[in-house]
């Protein structure tokens, strides 16, 4: 298939399973394949509190947003190869390091992380994110912004 199809068929999929979900359809949700990998139920639950701590108060696509920048590492060679080892990377996420990881996900939060890990991306393949009026990295300011999505900037 061309790529550009392969493309268009993902968001497509994306956002057939983005509706069930929301209407309560039951969806697969033991794997989901996304990318060149494949994500268990932990995935799904590990993402899901990380969007949840990190961007707990955003819209739904904001919080997709912030999945898809996790899983679009997991797909990068510069950073490592499973969800969890994303999230846990030293100094990579606040919610970690503050501990709002740990807090109990919401259903919108669950459902935003199936959502990313079936392949809807609004970042554009973004690999980090952060909200400007709070950042106090300067580096994070070196990155190109793609774009913002609430209150956060995504960038590459």
């Amino acid at each position: 298939m061309y790529p550009f199809l392969q493309k268009k068929l993902r968001k497509l999929t994306a956002a057939i399973l983005c509706t069930a979900v929301a209407l309560a359809i039951p969806t697969p949700v033991h794997q989901a394949q996304a990318g060149s990998g494949t994500y268990g139920k932990n995935d799904v639950m590990v993402l899901a509190k990380m969007i949840h701590g990190e961007a707990r108060g955003e819209s739904y696509v904001g919080k997709v947003a912030v999945g898809a920048v996790i899983l679009n590492r997991v797909e990068d060679k510069k950073f490592p190869d499973s969800v969890y080892s994303v999230c846990f990377q030293p100094g990579a996420f606040d919610a970690v390091r503050d501990g709002q990881y740990y807090l109990e996900p919401n259903q919108d939060s669950i459902n935003a992380a199936k959502a990313a890990i079936n392949g809807w991306d609004p970042t554009y393949g973004c690999l980090y994110y952060w909200n400007p009026s709070t950042a106090t990295s300067k580096w994070i300011w070196s990155r190109r912004i793609v774009t913002q999505i609430g209150k956060h900037v995504f960038g590459v």
